[in-house]
C-alpha cells in the first residue's frame, strides 16, 4: 500500500497521511525538503514532501489530534511564538505560515536557541530565533512586528499573564492566542482544573475571549491548550 495524503479539512496546510500500515498520521508540507528537524519521518506523495507531526513531542499536534476545533494560525500569517526551544512545533508552524508568513522564535535559553539556529532556522527563511526573555517583551519590541497570532509555550508561572503582555505590544486588533498551558509549572500544589481556570481567568481579564479549552492527555499530562480572540481595541 503507497502512501496517502489528503487535506485536513478544517485546518490548511494541515494534512493526514495514510502510511503503508493504514495508520493515520497529522503531517505538514516540508518548507525544507530533504530536511527534518527532530528526527521525524519524511514521506512523498505526488513529488510532495511532508513531515509526520509527533503529538508526543508537540503540544499543537497534540491538541488537533483532542479534537481541537479552532487553529487560527494559517498561510501567510505572521506568529509571535513564545517558548520555541529547539524548533520542534515552531518548524510546523513555518510549514503551515509558509514563505509569505513568518514566525518570529522567542527563546530565553542560551544553549537550546544555538539549537534552534543551528539546525532549524538557519534553513528557514520564514523563522526569525531570538535570545530574549519572553516576560520582557519591550525588550524585543523592535525586532518584532505586529503579529496576527501569539503561540505561547514557556515553563513558569504567570503563563497567561506573560502571553497577554506581549498581545498588548504585537497582537493585532481581533488576532488569536493558544496556551500551552503546563499546570505543574504554574503551581505544584493545585488541581490542574484549577490552574487552568485561574490561567482563563487572567486571559479574559485582559480583554480576550475564550474559543475554546482541551485537554493534552494522554500526550501531555496536566496540560491543556487554550485558544482565544483579542477582542479589546488597544489604546491609540
Amino acid at each position: 500500500m503507497a502512501v496517502k495524503v489528503k487535506a485536513h479539512p478544517k485546518f490548511p496546510e494541515i494534512h493526514w497521511v495514510t502510511l503503508e500500515d493504514g495508520t493515520q498520521r497529522l503531517a505538514t508540507k516540508n518548507f525544507t525538503p530533504g530536511k527534518n528537524v527532530y528526527g521525524e519521518r519524511l514521506v512523498r506523495c505526488m513529488d510532495v514532501e511532508y513531515r509526520l507531526w509527533d503529538p508526543f513531542r508537540s503540544k499543537l499536534a497534540a491538541a488537533i489530534l483532542r479534537n481541537l476545533k479552532t487553529v487560527p494560525i494559517q498561510p501567510a500569517h505572521k506568529v509571535l511564538y513564545l517558548g520555541a526551544a529547539s524548533g520542534t512545533t515552531a518548524s510546523h508552524v513555518s510549514d503551515i505560515v509558509g514563505e509569505n508568513g513568518h514566525v518570529y522564535c522567542i527563546e530565553f535559553a542560551s544553549r537550546v536557541i544555538r539549537e534552534l539556529v543551528n539546525n532549524v532556522c538557519e534553513f528557514r527563511s520564514n523563522m526569525s530565533p531570538i535570545l530574549a526573555d519572553a516576560r520582557l517583551p519591550e525588550r524585543y519590541s523592535m525586532l518584532v512586528g505586529k503579529v496576527d497570532d501569539v503561540y505561547c509555550d514557556i515553563a513558569q508561572p504567570e503563563q497567561a499573564r506573560v502571553l497577554a503582555d506581549n498581545a498588548d505590544l504585537f497582537l493585532v486588533e481581533g488576532g488569536w492566542i493558544m496556551l500551552a498551558i503546563k499546570a505543574q509549572s504554574i503551581d505544584v500544589t493545585k488541581e490542574p482544573s484549577e490552574v487552568y481556570r485561574q490561567e482563563v481567568d487572567t486571559l479574559k481579564a485582559r480583554g480576550f475571549q475564550i474559543v475554546e479549552v482541551v485537554h493534552l492527555e494522554p500526550y501531555d499530562k496536566a496540560h491543556a491548550m487554550i485558544v482565544a480572540q483579542n477582542l479589546s481595541e488597544k489604546p491609540c
